[in-house]
């Protein structure tokens, strides 16, 4: 090459490193992309960082305050979640419709168990409250106001019985003002608050958004608190039901198991999923072997479908799934590695060959050759100079077993898709609403996937179930069990 064609080459060779280096330091805060994009590993050092920042320049005692400080300098760190007291509030517009009443009036006497007659004329009226109720029609939807009086009588025997709204599950938060208490005495009804927790966590619609939405097209009008209330309504009830599905999960002969990022007020905490043939189990909580150990238990005896993820190597029993091998494999083909990109074709081409081969039921001879050219293959390459050539053929070595535990049990799926399929709805709503934003509310939202995916893997409708769930656990009664799948 002359002088001019190498001077070119350098020239355009400094301009693409230089591009590269500054998109590698490119976040959320330094361009347009999302806050969802940014490394998860890495937003609690930048924090830490800026933090330091902040401080050494509060130290510094420079004049003006930093942007976002208050006026003497400081750093007043995040803002709380909530209106701030003193804050003007917010009233109904309109007043409420009623559209019938119900009487509610005590069955027996409390002192001496005698059975009242179905008259109420000798009752009186003690408390009342309205609620409003969502009716489905086969082509409709109609809200209806309606007013629950609670009535007492006076037994024979001298004592009054008073009827009242019956209380059920209960979350306790230390240091909160209010418990979260289920009772009957409530404004939304059952159905309306099953509705509204479809709304935000099937359809991922924020709190405000779905307030709009009732206004807008059903003509209710609640607050933001309200429709907290009942979505955590929601999860409350179902932690009771979950308990039973981890039991199935544990019972299980194959379990799908996966986790991805999840944060929780800006802390990196991780959502798991264990995903068997009947029954979905989500769990939020850090990346450690524990988490897998509640959600699986220590004594498990089945399969697990997994990943390369360090805390599953611990269990004899475990399929590799061999999806994340081939897109690993993809990329060392279409990369510029060299002889390494020939391998990463023959290894694509194998792996697929091999998950058709066993798929079809092929020549057992034909399969052990195959099985024994792809390790050959990963042998030749494993002390290769590119670090991602050498490492992708000793990952396969060192988690052989694994990686062809399929060909020996026909019946154990070579990929885990249904893991990585479960999870795609909450990564989705991840991207929206950025997480959690307590432990209560973290568990909650576990829960209540749990139940509802569930349900959906058994085809059983989940909301009709969700609705006979609120309206147990509001009542104190027995919570109804998730009905089994139906045959086909």
């Amino acid at each position: 090459m002359s002088r001019a064609e190498l001077e070119e080459l350098t020239w355009d060779l400094h301009e693409l490193a230089r591009t590269l280096a500054n998109r590698a330091g490119e976040d959320s805060t330094t361009s347009s992309r999302p806050p969802s994009s940014d490394n998860p590993y890495r937003r609690d050092a930048k924090s830490q960082q800026n933090s330091d920042r902040s401080d050494r320049d509060d130290d510094g005692g420079g004049g003006g305050s930093a942007p976002g400080g208050n006026a003497s300098g400081g750093n007043p760190g995040p803002k709380p979640a909530g209106k701030r007291p003193g804050t003007k509030g917010f009233w109904r517009r309109l007043p409420i419709m009623v559209s019938g009443e119900v009487l509610h009036a005590p069955k027996a006497c409390d002192t001496c168990n005698a059975v009242f007659g179905s008259t109420v004329a000798q009752s009186r009226h003690v408390s009342a409250h309205l609620s409003f109720e969502l009716t489905r029609g086969d082509m409709n939807l109609h809200v209806a106001a309606t007013k629950h009086s609670y009535l007492a009588i006076r037994c024979d025997c001298g004592h009054e019985t008073i009827a009242r709204p019956a209380s059920g599950l209960c979350s306790h938060v230390e240091g909160r003002r209010r418990d979260l208490q289920m009772s009957e005495r409530c404004l939304v009804g059952p159905m309306l608050a099953t509705f509204i927790a479809a709304l935000s966590l099937r359809f991922r619609l924020s709190r405000v958004k779905i307030a709009e939405f009732l206004v807008d097209w059903l003509g209710v009008e609640l607050g933001v608190a309200t429709i907290e209330r009942c979505i955590h309504e929601f999860g409350l009830a179902s932690e009771p039901v979950v308990e039973q599905l981890i039991e199935e999960v544990r019972a299980a002969e194959i379990v799908h198991l996966d986790e991805t990022p999840w944060y929780q007020k800006a802390t990196l905490l991780w959502l798991w999923v264990a995903v068997t043939a009947t029954t979905i189990v989500y769990r939020i909580g850090s990346r450690k072997h524990c988490e897998l150990a509640a959600l699986v238990g220590d004594a498990f005896l089945g399969w697990l479908v997994t990943d390369g993820y360090g805390a599953y190597r611990d269990h004899p029993r475990r399929q590799r799934c061999l999806a994340h091998l081939i897109r690993k494999a993809r990329a060392l083909a279409v990369g510029h590695y060299g002889a390494g990109s020939g391998f990463g074709r023959d290894l694509v081409r194998d792996l697929r060959r091999l998950i058709e081969r066993v798929h079809d039921g092929d020549d057992p001879a034909a399969i052990k050759r195959l099985i024994a050219g792809i390790k050959w293959n990963c042998q030749c390459n494993r002390h290769e100079v590119d670090t991602k050539v050498r490492g992708l053929a000793g990952e396969i070595l060192n988690d052989w077993d694994a990686v062809i535990a399929f060909v020996a049990d026909p019946d154990l799926p070579p990929t885990n898709n249904d893991a990585e399929r479960a999870l795609r709805h909450a990564v989705i709503s991840r991207r929206i609403s950025f997480g959690t934003r307590s432990d209560e509310g973290s568990r909650f939202y576990a829960a209540a996937l749990s139940v509802i995916d569930t349900c959906r893997k058994r085809r059983t409708d989940p909301w009709a179930y969700a609705y006979a769930l609120i309206t147990a656990a509001r009542s104190n009664n027995l919570l109804p069990t998730i009905p089994a799948q139906l045959a086909i």
